[in-house]
């Protein structure tokens, strides 16, 4: 708005600056008045007066939108919803203080300040419709030394020469009242340096929650398939195993059943394992990150060269992110990049896990293009990690990983 004002003023007059900000003043004195009808019967209880800046700051923040492009963060820190334990927190944040501070501005030099330029501006209006006031038959008398409107023309030159420069004059005052009112409820109502980091330490530390809880949740799940499911299987498979053998010799047709469901069970088995190490793998749970990144290695076709060099372990939610990058990486370079070598390689160094896996097939990876890889990006950034994939045409493909491993 402060640029708009300083450029052309029939421009600025002809924009939606004008507009917001008599919208703004306007809405100020409606929610003045509310305030004050609302505030009255409080004064029997003078200890809720503490506690009127908190909604009026609230509907503070939300009429900012007339003068600001970004809505403006609540800085009250979470509490129970209700009860003692509200207000004390409530009582004791320096928020609470500042927004009791703009309501004693608003209700009292805001409150006069707006009322005095919805007045002038009305006052600019009735001397623009003059004309057609007069024309109607009004009984209007304007008196300025000894002329006195009484004519449409007259009426048409008050309403040119007084009426619409007063209205344009006003109309500034107004934007500049309007862009000072927001400016100081900004200052007061928006969050501190402080209130803002405080927000963001509890944005990841609830992430990091729910990284643990859905971690846990999935080891519940592969402990109960392990434990429960494939205990059964791999029991029916023993069974049907000794039944092929003792009835081999009594009905062939019986034996050769048997000897097909003894093979489907072995198939389910082994379907069941590879989904529990897909959910989590056990090694990973029981010897870290090194050793589940070398059995993977193992059992992939191409030859696959791993030099982690850990300390120790990690964090679990680090190892499960880059355990299941480096699977997905693995993945791709034996579907689709013909790759003849693979070589996985990282280091733990300042707190920060870096991860590089590099394949020598033909290249051309797009991320954009596959769900697998912006399913790996997403994975990583819920840890507040960074993903990087480098695939030209021709070779080699490149993933690199960078996750931090701060210990609680």
């Amino acid at each position: 708005m402060w640029r708009a004002m300083a450029g052309n003023p029939v421009r600025f007059v002809l924009s939606r600056w004008p507009w917001r900000s008599l919208a703004y003043v306007v809405s100020s004195v409606a929610v003045i008045s509310i305030a004050w009808l609302a505030i009255m019967p409080l004064v029997l209880f003078p200890p809720l007066l503490l506690l009127v800046g908190i909604p009026i700051g609230a509907l503070e923040r939300h009429r900012l939108g007339f003068m600001e492009p970004l809505a403006v963060p609540d800085p009250h820190a979470p509490a129970p919803p209700s009860g003692w334990a509200w207000v004390r927190l409530r009582v004791t944040e320096a928020a609470t203080w500042r927004e009791l501070g703009y309501c004693a501005c608003l209700l009292s030099v805001l409150a006069l300040l707006d009322l005095a330029a919805v007045f002038v501006l009305f006052i600019c209006l009735l001397l623009l419709a003059l004309p057609l006031l007069v024309g109607l038959g009004a009984n209007v008398h304007i008196a300025v030394g000894t002329w006195t409107v009484e004519t449409v023309g007259q009426a048409c030159a008050v309403a040119g020469l007084a009426g619409v420069p007063a209205t344009v004059v006003t109309l500034y005052g107004i934007g500049v009242l309007g862009g000072a009112q927001a400016a100081f409820a900004k200052w007061l109502l928006a969050p501190t340096g402080t209130e803002l980091n405080r927000q963001v330490e509890e944005l990841a530390r609830s992430r990091g929650r729910l990284v643990n809880a859905f971690e846990a949740e999935r080891r519940r799940i592969e402990r109960d398939l392990h434990d429960g499911a494939q205990q059964h299987l791999v029991l029916l498979t023993m069974k049907l195993g000794l039944a092929e053998r003792h009835m081999a010799d009594a009905d062939g047709r019986a034996g050769e059943l048997v000897g097909e469901a003894h093979e489907q069970a072995r198939l389910a088995l082994t379907t069941l394992r590879d989904q529990i190490r897909g959910i989590h793998p056990q090694i990973l749970t029981d010897l870290g990150l090194a050793e589940a990144v070398r059995e993977l290695a193992e059992r992939c076709p191409i030859p696959a060269e791993v030099d982690l060099d850990l300390p120790g372990r990690l964090p679990p939610e680090i190892e499960s992110t880059a355990y299941f990058v480096v699977s997905e990486a693995l993945t791709n370079a034996v579907r689709h990049a013909a790759a003849t070598r693979i070589q996985i390689s990282g280091r733990l160094a300042e707190q920060r896990l870096a991860l590089t896996i590099v394949d020598d097939g033909r290249g051309g990876a797009e991320p954009s293009l596959g769900t697998g890889m912006r399913g790996l990006a997403d994975r990583v950034a819920v840890v507040a990690g960074a993903l990087e994939i480098s695939s030209p045409q021709g070779g080699p493909t490149t993933v690199r990983i960078d996750l931090p491993c701060r210990y609680e």
